[in-house]
């Protein structure tokens, strides 16, 4: 499991990599920086692979710290349960006998209970793929567009759509996170799976030696 999560973190630095030259290639246009903290409120799903990263990074962190976060991720489990009952751990949302949690609602502004009191991430370098991606739109160099969404405050002026300099391999990047979740899958499950999903604060209490 930990060959796995070693190649997670290069495919990772890979798109830190891209996220970084297009700040470079487009100075003030993109507002993204360590510290904004804008995107990092309500819920949004990210793999059990992104949860096993987000655990070696909480590991880390000093005892006074790790009991702050996890007293937020208690209480917005306890949540999630009022309206799901049947959701007990190992949390998996794509387990649920309905699909309402991809309906959250877009508004909640809870902060995530990673967030820090002066904006930042506590587990910045293990934070998730999607943390990684957003803010920019997701253009393959072939022109195919995996997301056209980007955050507000970047590209105020131009239309982000059409700068070639953002383009990058994200069907091939994209296809590599898929072959580690399939791996991560089998041997947590015994059968590869790509739809293990679930939410940040879950993601924190899973057990991975003894939920599954």
């Amino acid at each position: 499991m930990q060959e796995i999560l070693t190649e997670y973190r290069q495919l990772l630095r890979d798109i830190d990599g891209w996220f970084a030259r297009c700040i470079e290639r487009s100075g003030d246009q993109i507002a993204c920086r360590p510290g904004c903290s804008g995107c990092c409120r309500g819920l949004f799903e990210v793999s059990l692979l992104d949860a096993a990263l987000l655990q070696s990074g909480f590991t880390v962190l000093v005892d006074s710290v790790k009991e702050q976060v996890l007293t937020k991720a208690r209480a917005g489990v306890v949540e999630l349960q009022q309206r799901w009952p049947e959701f007990q751990t190992p949390y998996i949302l794509n387990r649920l006998t309905h699909d309402d949690w991809q309906q959250m609602p877009e508004d909640d502004q809870t902060p995530c209970p990673l967030l820090g009191a002066d904006g930042g991430c506590l587990v910045y370098d293990a934070r998730p793929l999607t943390c990684r991606l957003h803010g920019l739109p997701n253009i393959d160099c072939s022109g195919e567009f995996f997301s056209t969404d980007w955050c507000t405050l970047n590209f105020v002026v131009n239309n982000p759509l059409q700068s070639p300099e953002l383009r990058y391999p994200f069907r091939d990047a994209f296809a590599r996170e898929f072959d580690l979740l399939g791996l991560f899958a089998r041997q947590l499950t015994g059968r590869r799976q790509l739809e293990l999903d679930t939410f940040i604060p879950c993601g924190l209490l899973i057990d991975f030696s003894a939920d599954f």
